[in-house]
């Protein structure tokens, strides 16, 4: 999960989740199927996070990315109508910087009510999913305090002021496995044949396998604002949120 090579593309996206411009060769290129690059700091999308946007630059040229297409390699989608840069040309990439960087902080954020939830209520997750600046997830939940929402709110925010430091690292299976409550989720998603893991650790508060990008540490999430508490079954609450700035 989340290793730094995806087939032939070198995942710069995992190796440093800040960059956004880099040089690059294109492997492959076609209208359908997509453009591969030899390095990559688009992320691909996956685990609830959408996929990078931006462009790629060659001979004075601009090819927009609008998203990606998985296989043995990510297979980067250009623009309807787009010109596309031949196979062995050497580009430039560069990511849309405001959504990528929005899309961080809601990760983030995610993980600290992630955190929160199963520190203080000692519930699972079920699901989740993310846009740009919301997002929402599902937690095995049967008994709900009347003041969930409030008390939820105050909770994660207070990790947010707390400024926890936010590393990723890759562990063999066995070494990732071995650590406490690795697994957050009520089922275990990780393939039975991943034999790297990619950790993401708040300090002091969530660690969990994880394949997305994140800011550094919490306080550079904003403030998190619980929007909505629904009852989606007998024992699964979605809790709806939003990154304020």
């Amino acid at each position: 999960m989340g290793v730094t090579q995806h087939g032939r593309t070198d995942r710069l996206d995992l190796a440093d989740p800040t960059l956004r411009e880099w040089q690059c060769t294109v492997l492959a290129s076609d209208a359908e199927t997509g453009i591969v690059l030899d390095r990559s700091a688009f992320y691909p999308g996956g685990g609830g996070q959408p996929p990078d946007h931006g462009v790629l630059l060659w001979n004075g040229v601009q090819t927009r990315i609008v998203g990606t297409r998985k296989g043995d390699d990510p297979h980067l989608i250009p623009a309807d109508g787009d010109p596309l840069p031949p196979v062995a040309a050497e580009v430039t990439g560069a990511i849309e910087d405001e959504r990528r960087s929005i899309l961080m902080r809601t990760h983030s954020g995610l993980h600290v009510l992630c955190g929160v939830v199963f520190r203080d209520f000692g519930a699972l997750v079920t699901g989740n999913n993310m846009d740009v600046g919301e997002a929402r997830m599902d937690f095995n939940l049967p008994e709900v305090p009347v003041d969930f929402k409030t008390r939820l709110e105050e909770l994660v925010n207070a990790e947010v002021i707390a400024d926890r430091r936010i590393a990723a690292r890759v562990l063999s299976r066995a070494d990732a496995l071995a650590l406490p409550d690795i697994i957050r989720t009520q089922s275990n998603l990780i393939p039975a044949d991943e034999a790297e893991i990619r950790i993401v650790d708040i300090a002091g508060l969530d660690v969990q396998a994880d394949g997305g990008t994140h800011v550094a540490s919490t306080a550079q999430i904003g403030k998190v604002a619980v929007v909505k508490v629904e009852s989606k079954g007998k024992a699964n609450r979605r809790v709806r949120v939003r990154i304020l700035d």
